[in-house]
């Protein structure tokens, strides 16, 4: 009897051991970043060294290496933009192994999860292309690379991979040892100065990444160039621009009622577009000064708030001293750009040659100064966009201020606050003065002021670190939302984001809101192919952020990228189906602009192209 009690006890402890074994196995689902663990990892070198000291990059390559399988194991993140990041990260780590079949394994679990046809094309490609020259066993293994990715790069299709591969390349000619010194001693060793040697997973990953591109991308970089370039001169054609056919241009003898739209952005020159300007024509405090001595009292042609949300009269963002700082920074930017695009320009070679004779130590204030222009800049040129081809518009400037420091200042619970109060009044301002749509080139997420926290060594531990940062998240969230929600006359057009990144998954406001007053906007070229850089998740339609040209602060042209340059495209076009008929609503300016995209697929999501032709086609319907 007692015998049998035994065995129907382990038979019964083997049944619910078996049921319950799927319970017990079954991954941890990951429905946000902010989900995922916190790593942390100390080091006892400078963080420099790691570009040179073999076993100190080992050691915490191998530490990171570790979490990032155990987290693979435990969780089931749905995300491929972060699962695409560890396996990223996994390759990486596998080639300072010299584990070529683990790097080509990882690679090829990269490549299954990318939706954009150009990266997935080209993605790994110079690092498979050294793995078969290391594999050949030939002594010149520079001239061996050079073949093996010429191979491959001629074999793409130049109509597919024309920008990431010109982006690809001016990259390289960018990049150098002494950019990446500077970056890791400006950047990364004052953070791990404050916090003894401790690092998060986010910061030990680009650690590794710039030790990976010291060993195995700078020295054969020139190869790269090299190729690409043949490449891309040997295809080069102009491919047709399908914007052009699109556009729809108001003019002032047919008449239109006058539409109030608002650039929310970081400053504009209103000097520039008098002919487009909004005044307040109502009693509005006034110091009858010309802050920005451009002929005009900016304080009745709009709202601005300093960096700490303090009011201030000034429109645009202010640069110093402009005569003598702007030149050479517009320079500075328009090398940036000619050198995206392959324009070999002479501020396109005078960049080089500043990037190719940098010292460590100027890395800081050269970074520094480009994001301070372009800060100075931005706004002025979304302006440009928003207001082409429509005498009808009626610009009013809302500027909200963005630290352009490479080290960012703390983010506090009490500034998040008074951020709240600003963002307040401003759409207050917008209600009361009539704006019908707003334009938002710019967003932040919860990671971002986490790692603000982390580089001023505030907020505690790790975890007592995220319980901080998602209170100050919240409270801007919470204000911008019902901000917007509240504001249900306005339309408010937002840029997707640059990061190729999910904005749902990892909570980037404004363009992950679900309100049917704001419209998200991703970016395709000029033939319509979707950017290697444009974020989605949360897209409503797609328009044109690849070398738009607008006007820049003292009224010079420059063609920037971004899908800062494609939310104003989509403004323009719904502020000119305002001026037809200003008694469109924003849930119908919706279903004109989205109901007459175009729409392809691209992997498991669809594209939706603007098509401004196609929205008056349907606003005539309506009539």
């Amino acid at each position: 009897m007692r015998k049998q009690s035994v065995t129907l006890a382990i038979s019964l402890f083997l049944f619910f051991w078996m049921v319950a074994l799927p319970v017990a196995f079954a991954k941890i689902k990951i429905e946000k970043l902010d989900d995922l663990p916190r790593h942390t990892y100390k080091i006892d070198v400078k963080a420099v060294d790691l570009l040179t000291n073999d076993d100190a990059l080992l050691k915490l390559a191998h530490a990171l290496q570790k979490d990032l399988k155990d987290d693979l194991d435990k969780y089931e993140i749905s995300d491929k933009t972060t699962l695409k990041g560890y396996y990223r990260t996994l390759g990486i780590i596998s080639m300072l192994d010299k584990n070529y079949d683990d790097y080509l394994k990882y690679q090829e679990l990269s490549k299954k999860l990318e939706d954009k046809e150009a990266l997935r094309l080209t993605s790994g490609l110079f690092t498979r292309s050294y793995i078969a020259a290391v594999q050949s066993g030939d002594k010149d293994l520079a001239a061996v690379i050079k073949r093996e990715y010429s191979q491959r790069v001629n074999k793409l299709p130049y109509d597919v991979v024309e920008a990431d591969l010109k982006s690809t390349k001016a990259n390289a000619e960018l990049v150098s040892r002494n950019m990446f010194v500077g970056l890791v001693d400006s950047r990364i060793q004052p953070v791990l100065d404050k916090s003894d040697g401790v690092m998060s997973k986010d910061m030990a990953k680009q650690l590794v990444s710039l030790g990976y591109a010291v060993r195995y991308y700078l020295p054969y970089k020139n190869i790269l160039i090299t190729v690409l370039d043949q490449y891309i001169n040997s295809h080069k054609k102009t491919l047709p621009n399908i914007w052009t056919k699109r556009e729809v241009t108001l003019k002032k003898e047919d008449g239109g009622t006058p539409v109030v739209v608002c650039i929310w952005d970081s400053g504009t020159d209103i000097s520039l577009y008098k002919d487009n300007l909004w005044t307040n024509t109502k009693e509005i405090p006034d110091n009858g000064i010309d802050d920005d001595h451009n002929g005009f009292i900016d304080d009745v042609h709009g709202i601005a708030y300093t960096l700490h949300s303090d009011k201030t009269t000034s429109l645009l963002y202010p640069i110093g001293d402009v005569k003598k700082d702007r030149p050479r920074l517009e320079r500075l930017m328009k090398g940036f750009s000619d050198l995206q695009a392959n324009i070999d320009s002479d501020e396109s070679k005078e960049l080089k040659k500043t990037m190719s004779t940098m010292q460590p130590q100027e890395v800081k204030p050269f970074i520094e100064d480009i994001s301070k222009y372009g800060n100075y800049a931005h706004g002025t040129h979304v302006a440009g966009i928003a207001v082409r081809g429509n005498p009808f518009a009626r610009l009013l400037t809302a500027r909200i201020t963005f630290d352009y420091h490479l080290l960012p200042e703390k983010p506090t619970i009490e500034q998040a606050r008074k951020d709240s109060v600003a963002t307040i009044e401003t759409i207050k301002y917008f209600k009361d003065n009539g704006v019908r749509v707003v334009n938002m080139s710019w967003g932040g997420s919860l990671a971002d002021i986490e790692k603000a926290l982390e580089e001023n060594n505030a907020g505690g531990t790790p975890q007592e670190r995220k319980v901080l940062a998602r209170k100050i998240f919240e409270i801007g969230k919470r204000a911008l939302y019902e901000a917007i929600k509240n504001a249900p006359e306005i339309l408010f057009v937002t840029a997707a984001g640059n990061a190729d990144n999910n904005v749902k998954f990892e909570e980037f406001i404004p363009s992950g809101f679900d309100l049917p007053n704001i419209l998200s906007v991703g970016a395709v070229d000029q033939a319509g192919r979707e950017t290697a850089f444009t974020s989605f998740g949360k897209v409503d339609v797609y328009a044109n952020g690849f070398e738009v040209l607008s006007y820049v602060p003292g009224g010079d042209k420059l063609s920037l990228s971004g899908t800062s340059m494609a939310s104003p495209n989509v403004v323009n076009l719904a502020v000119k189906l305002l001026a037809v008929n200003p008694q469109l609503t924003p849930t119908q300016l919706r279903r004109l602009i989205i109901g007459a995209a175009d729409v392809k697929q691209v992997g498991k999501r669809e594209v939706k192209l603007l098509n401004p032709k196609k929205s008056f086609e349907l606003l005539a319907q309506m009539k």
